[in-house]
């Protein structure tokens, strides 16, 4: 291997992990967004809402991720989504794939708070939404997040697939270089590393909070 690849390269590399931070962190957000909505919907009384958030959930989490991007993004036309830019392709797609699963990570955790808690704020008086916002929702927070930081770190890894529509990202960086220079083993041995340093801090982070959880 020939290590000065990487260094004569560090521009493409350090853009590549750039891109595919900033496609994680705006994934996250929109997908930890979308799923506690539809967690939300899961468990109201409302079955019309509850069957079309189970609906959602059904359909995402059981078809491919890669072929959800191609669709989105080389069927935005035919959907009248004119305009739609790689990013926003990549973004849409991996928000509504990891929605689904966050979803059920945030269901459990409501589920998982006694159903006393929901009669008591009933009884004081505080409507369904404050008592789910104010009551419910701050004590699912130690219960999903070990599973939830597990999850990121899957989404993190997912962005990869973007490249398949074009998105310029980590993968797409290291294949250039490849193309510029050739050494696959020493380009696709970087892209790896710099994977590992975005989700080894985040793998930490699960470990301890699993270790909180049992020492609590």
């Amino acid at each position: 291997m020939d290590w000065s690849v990487i260094w004569s390269n560090r521009e493409l590399y350090v853009s590549g992990l750039w891109a595919t931070v900033l496609l994680s962190i705006a994934a996250i957000a929109t997908g930890t967004l979308l799923g506690l909505v539809v967690a939300a919907l899961r468990t109201s009384r409302i079955p019309v809402l509850a069957q079309l958030a189970r609906g959602y959930l059904e359909v995402f989490r059981g078809t491919p991720l890669l072929i959800q991007m191609l669709f989105l993004y080389f069927g935005a036309a035919y959907l009248g989504l004119v305009g739609i830019t790689v990013f926003g392709a990549a973004l849409l797609a991996l928000t509504l794939y990891q929605g689904a699963y966050i979803a059920e990570i945030f269901r459990a955790g409501i589920e998982a708070v006694p159903r006393g808690q929901w009669e008591a704020a009933r009884v004081l008086g505080l409507p369904r939404i404050q008592t789910f916002l104010s009551v419910i929702l701050p004590q699912t927070r130690a219960i999903v997040l070990p599973p939830l930081v597990g999850q990121y770190l899957s989404l993190i890894k997912d962005t990869s697939i973007a490249v398949v529509i074009g998105y310029v990202e980590l993968v797409r960086q290291g294949q250039a270089v490849i193309d510029r220079v050739g050494d696959p083993g020493t380009s696709y041995l970087a892209v790896a590393v710099l994977y590992f340093v975005i989700c080894y801090p985040l793998s930490l982070f699960v470990r301890h909070m699993e270790r909180k959880a049992v020492t609590a």
